[in-house]
């Protein structure tokens, strides 16, 4: 069962660290949240992939979920399992950051057939950029993308690049459950 009180408690001890930081999409950040510390640990990866679970039952169950791998498939990996075990199973997917070169040569992993529905997980969203990559890989692909979820979301832009480009952002928390504002756009 998901505890959000107990997720951002585990995210608080092992995943947000203060300092200057350099993110991913290239901004600097006076805190950095290292998603993997909380994907990779036993509980934390239980309680991640419950409170998916509980954001994908809110409207319909996708064919499958999947993101950019590195970070995306210690999430999708406890979704498919926990799926499985409430009885409501999903497959999972994985996206290269580039085609492997060889046997089939092709960016999208899985069990997932064209036309099917997907929706693109992820550890920590800022700008969005991982995940719109990861959107246009999988709809080259030909799966059809219904939303991103993200555990959580920096309220830095990410949301929008999403909403501009007709996708909903759910997070299961956001910078604020940790008592610090976004930057003002």
């Amino acid at each position: 069962m998901y505890d959000k009180d107990a997720l951002i408690a585990l995210v608080r001890e092992k995943a947000l660290k203060f300092g200057e930081f350099t993110l991913a999409s290239g901004k600097k950040a006076r805190y950095y949240l290292d998603g993997k510390q909380v994907t990779l640990d036993p509980t934390g990866s239980q309680l991640v992939a419950e409170g998916i679970l509980d954001l994908l039952a809110q409207t319909s169950f996708p064919a499958a979920v999947g993101g950019m791998s590195i970070g995306a498939d210690p999430i999708t990996s406890s979704v498919v399992t926990m799926s499985s075990v409430r009885g409501t199973p999903v497959k999972g997917f994985m996206v290269r950051k580039e085609s492997k070169g060889h046997g089939t040569n092709q960016y999208i992993e899985g069990p997932v057939q064209p036309g099917e529905e997907v929706v693109i997980v992820e550890d920590v969203v800022t700008t969005g950029g991982s995940s719109l990559l990861a959107i246009e890989r999988v709809e080259q692909f030909g799966l059809k993308v219904a939303r991103v979820i993200a555990i959580i979301d920096r309220m830095e832009g990410g949301a929008e690049a999403f909403r501009q480009r007709g996708y909903e952002l759910a997070s299961l928390l956001t910078i604020r459950d940790f008592g610090i504002e976004p930057p003002e756009a």
